[in-house]
């Protein structure tokens, strides 16, 4: 019997994977395809929050060796404006790297911790009982899990079987998007780029003659799980921008469309969803992914906490009530940016006056946070405004505050040097460093690194990790 089972083992199933290894639970991760997608898969961002987290998990140089880091201004309905200085972070780029090398490499790191990963097995169906959850595959073997949690896409299986409303719009429009190679010189597809300034068509250079290609479709596809073809480009180019630029040789072709939907639930008992099988939006920010990963590491210590019985009462429940507002806002950013996308004269008339007004700093500061997350406050109740956001990795006398959350346990970073957190100790790190560069005597940082606690008496601190942490051992 296994303590959790994953359905799907893209970048959210492989990170929850890693999270839940780190605390000892007995993990399997399912996933459908028998091999890996191809090599050549169009390039994904990580966005600061995620890079934070990778620093928090010790993969982050791992990751650094296979992207290329890019600013992170311009992020927002692609309106060009540069990186606001001092955005409060030691990472404050984006990382471009192929989807398929980020799969492998969180897929390797959570194997590496002790997770089982399964290629070829489709779940085909499950029941829930008070003890945990059996799991039919497509061939008709049956497993045993004290939980389930769905992380497969999009068309989740996991969240139709559960019956889990997915309200939302379909799509309206389609975009067509590939790498192929072009026949005709740099300078004439630059200029072609340029002369039509849609921005829903764009090639861009890869070198040696291969270009990434984004166009509108003609239309919405009936069957989206059957890629287009290169001649379905060849048209669409022609009809956009007068020629196909000689297209040939795809490395790969895919179409995506703007449907929105989010989850009414993300918890139905022992299953849970996460990553796209909870919340589905269009690509504009790049922000899917990085929201995914996010609901991993979210989830991962508060079930890990509950399998090993000393999650207070609702610590499961926070995670739903934490990571659902974040996806309905992230629903509603992609939702304007495909707006600010729309060649009509109204859309266009408020794509202008917001490159206006990102103009000012403040304005382009917020955009900014929003797309990368490190804006996100969890609702800890009153108190200090850091209460609930994150904490930037600080420089303490110990080395650098990320390097103490590697093994994915809370943290208490105390000034006052008089605090402790005996009774803790198994699931609670404490670092004393009266020289950290903090506005506030002493913080409780969960794993995932929000801020869960401020204060300075110990009977308050042994409240809160009561709160967050369980009861103490002694």
């Amino acid at each position: 019997m296994f303590d959790v089972i994953i359905a799907g083992c893209g970048p959210t199933g492989a990170m929850l994977a890693a999270e839940l290894r780190l605390h000892d639970v007995r993990v399997l991760v399912l996933e459908k395809e028998p091999e890996p997608v191809a090599s050549f898969v169009r390039i994904v961002s990580l966005h600061i929050r995620s890079l934070e987290l990778m620093a928090m998990r010790g993969l982050l140089d791992r990751i650094l060796e296979r992207g290329r880091q890019r600013p992170v201004g311009g992020v927002f309905a692609a309106i060009a404006k540069p990186t606001p200085e001092g955005l409060d972070s030691a990472y404050a780029y984006q990382l471009g790297i192929p989807q398929p090398i980020i799969n492998h490499l969180l897929e390797e790191h959570a194997i590496d911790l002790g997770a089982q990963v399964r290629s070829g097995c489709a779940v085909a169906g499950f029941e829930q009982d008070d003890e945990g959850v059996t799991v039919e595959l497509a061939d008709g073997e049956r497993l045993r899990s004290r939980y389930l949690v769905g992380c497969d896409g999009a068309r989740s299986t996991v969240r139709k079987l559960l019956g889990v409303g997915f309200p939302g719009e379909p799509s309206r429009t389609e975009t067509l998007m590939g790498e192929m190679e072009v026949g005709v010189p740099q300078e004439e597809v630059a200029a072609k780029v340029t002369e039509i300034g849609d921005k829903r068509f764009s090639l861009r250079p890869f070198g040696e003659g291969v270009y990434s290609v984004v166009i509108p479709a003609a239309g919405v596809s009936e069957d989206r799980t059957e890629p287009p073809a290169l001649e379905d480009f060849a048209q669409q180019l022609r009809a956009v921008a007068g020629t196909d630029f000689g297209v040939h040789s795809p490395r790969w072709l895919s179409r995506f469309g703007d449907a929105t939907r989010l989850a009414e639930r993300y918890r139905v008992g022992r299953v849970l969803l996460a990553g796209d099988a909870a919340h589905i939006h269009p690509p504009a920010g790049g922000q899917g992914m990085n929201l995914g990963i996010q609901d991993a590491v979210n989830l991962g210590w508060k079930l890990a906490a509950q399998i090993h019985g000393w999650a207070p009462e609702t610590l499961l429940d926070t995670y739903q009530a934490e990571r659902h507002p974040v996806a309905a806002d992230v629903l509603d950013n992609t939702r304007a940016q495909v707006e600010l996308s729309s060649t009509e004269p109204g859309p266009q008339a408020v794509r202008r006056l917001l490159t206006d007004l990102m103009d000012i700093d403040e304005v382009n500061r917020s955009l900014i946070e929003k797309i990368t997350a490190i804006d996100i406050r969890y609702d800890f109740g009153a108190g200090p405004a850091l209460l609930g956001r994150r904490l930037p990795d600080l420089d303490l006398k110990q080395g650098r505050l990320y390097k103490h959350l590697y093994q994915g346990r809370g943290l208490v970073l105390d000034r006052t040097e008089r605090l402790t957190v005996d009774g803790w100790s198994d699931r609670v790190d404490l670092i004393t460093d009266p020289t950290a560069a903090l506005d506030v005597p002493t913080l409780l940082l969960r794993p995932d690194g929000h801020i869960a606690w401020i204060g300075e008496h110990q009977q308050d601190l042994n409240t809160h990790l009561s709160q967050w942490f369980g009861e103490p051992t002694n």
